[in-house]
C-alpha cells in the first residue's frame, strides 16, 4: 500500500459535488476525489463535471444504475480497493447518499479518519433510506461537521461526543455565492425561456417517494398544472422515466418542461421565480441564501430550520396548490420579508471552518498533514 498525503473525497451525485466544490478548491492538489457514478445519466454527468473544480486526482468508478443494496456493496468494495493502493490521510463524505455511506464504511474498514460534512440532519422518518445513511455515517465519523446548532443538538442527543462535533455552517452558501449569475446573466436565462421575473413558478421533483409512486406523481403533476402562473419544470431523468412508464406524459403538456440545467442557469431560474416547488434537500438550503420561498413536497424534512420562514412543508395533494397561492398573494412583500432573514446555514467560508476542524482530526493520528489542509 502506498501512503498518500491527501484528503480523499468520496461522492457520487451532482448535489454532493456542488457542495464539495469549495472544499476541492480549498485543498487543491492535496485533494483526490473518488466518484462512484451513483448519478450515472450521461447528460447529468456532463453537468456534474462542469460544476466542480478539478481535484488533484480523480477516480471514476461508474457504478450507477444498480439496486441500492447492490450499489452500496459494490461501491464499498471499489472504494476499499482504491484505499488499498493509495491510503489517504483522511476521508471526507458529504450528506446522506449511498455513495457517502460507501465511503464511510470503506474508511472505517481501512482505519482511515472519517469526516462527515453536513452531519446531524434528522427527519426522524425511518421510511427514508437517507435517514439510515445519515445516522450510520455520523456514528462512524471521527469528525461531524454540523451545519447548524440544531444539527449539533441532534448529534449530542444520540450520544456523539462533543469533541467529535464542529458547527461549521453549510458549504452550499459558498458554492452558491461563487456560482450566482449576474443580473444580466439572469435576464438572459429568463428571456431565453420567455419568462418574466416574479411571474413564474420553478418546480423540481425527483425523490423516489414522489416519482416511484404513480398516484403521488400524478397528484403532484396535476397540482402543478392547476397553478395560475407558468410552471418551469427541469425534468430529472428519473422523473422522465417514471412519467413515461406510468403513462403520465399528458400531464406535462401544461408545463414548461426543460432539460436539467447547469448550476448557474438553475440559480438564475430560482432567483427570478415567484416561488419554488421542490422535494430537493439542497434547494431548501439554497432558497435561504437566494431569499426566495419554497413549497417542499414531502412527508418529512431533515431541514426544519427553514419551516415557517423560507419554506412550507406539504404532502402531495391539494395543500401544494394552497401553499403556493399563499406565497403568491403579495410577491414583492414576501421578497422583502425574506431578504431580512439570515440563512440558518451560515455565511462566509464554512469550508475554512471544516478545514480547520480536519487539521484537529489529523494532528493526533498522522504525522504527514496535507499541505493544503
Amino acid at each position: 500500500m502506498r501512503e498518500t498525503n491527501t484528503v480523499t473525497i468520496v461522492c457520487g451525485t451532482r448535489p454532493e459535488l456542488i457542495k464539495l466544490a469549495p472544499l476541492v478548491e480549498h485543498f487543491g492538489s492535496a485533494c483526490t476525489m473518488i466518484y462512484t457514478g451513483q448519478h450515472y445519466d450521461r447528460s447529468m454527468y456532463s453537468l456534474i463535471r462542469r460544476d466542480v473544480p478539478e481535484p488533484g486526482g480523480f477516480h471514476e468508478l461508474r457504478l450507477g444504475g444498480l439496486r441500492r443494496g447492490e450499489g452500496l456493496g459494490r461501491a464499498v468494495a471499489a472504494v476499499d480497493e482504491v484505499f488499498a493502493s493509495e491510503r489517504p490521510s483522511v476521508v471526507i463524505v458529504q450528506g446522506d447518499t449511498t455513495s457517502a455511506l460507501a465511503g464511510a464504511l470503506a474508511a472505517n474498514a481501512c482505519d482511515v479518519p472519517l469526516v462527515h460534512v453536513e452531519a446531524g440532519l434528522r427527519s426522524y422518518d425511518r421510511a427514508m433510506p437517507e435517514e439510515h445513511n445519515r445516522v450510520l455515517i455520523d456514528h462512524l465519523s471521527d469528525l461531524c461537521c454540523a451545519p447548524t446548532s440544531l444539527n449539533r443538538s441532534n448529534l449530542l442527543g444520540e450520544g456523539i461526543a462533543l469533541n467529535r462535533i464542529a458547527v461549521t455552517g453549510n458549504t452550499v452558501v459558498e458554492a452558491l455565492a461563487h456560482a450566482l449569475p449576474s443580473p444580466d446573466e439572469e435576464d438572459a436565462v429568463l428571456d431565453g425561456l420567455g419568462l418574466k421575473r416574479d411571474r413564474y413558478v420553478l418546480a423540481t421533483i425527483h425523490r423516489p417517494e414522489n416519482v416511484d409512486d404513480a398516484a403521488a406523481l400524478e397528484t403532484i403533476l396535476r397540482s402543478l398544472g392547476e397553478l395560475p402562473l407558468p410552471v418551469v419544470l427541469p425534468l430529472h431523468p428519473r422523473t422522465a422515466a417514471r412519467v413515461e412508464a406510468f403513462g403520465l406524459g399528458w400531464l406535462l403538456h401544461g408545463l414548461q418542461v426543460v432539460q436539467p440545467q447547469p448550476y448557474r442557469p438553475f440559480l438564475a431560474l430560482a432567483h427570478g421565480s415567484a416561488v419554488v416547488v421542490s422535494d430537493s434537500g439542497g434547494i431548501q438550503e439554497e432558497v435561504s441564501v437566494l431569499k426566495r420561498p419554497v413549497v417542499v413536497v414531502r412527508r418529512s424534512t431533515e431541514r426544519p430550520e427553514i419551516e415557517g420562514t423560507f419554506g412550507t412543508l406539504v404532502p402531495p395533494g391539494p395543500l401544494v396548490v394552497s401553499a403556493v397561492l399563499a406565497w403568491l398573494d403579495d410577491v414583492p412583500a414576501h421578497r422583502e420579508a425574506l431578504r431580512l432573514i439570515p440563512s440558518p446555514y451560515g455565511s462566509g467560508s464554512p469550508s475554512e471552518l471544516i478545514a480547520a476542524a480536519v487539521r484537529r482530526v489529523l494532528r493526533p493520528v498522522a504525522a504527514a498533514v496535507p499541505a493544503g489542509v
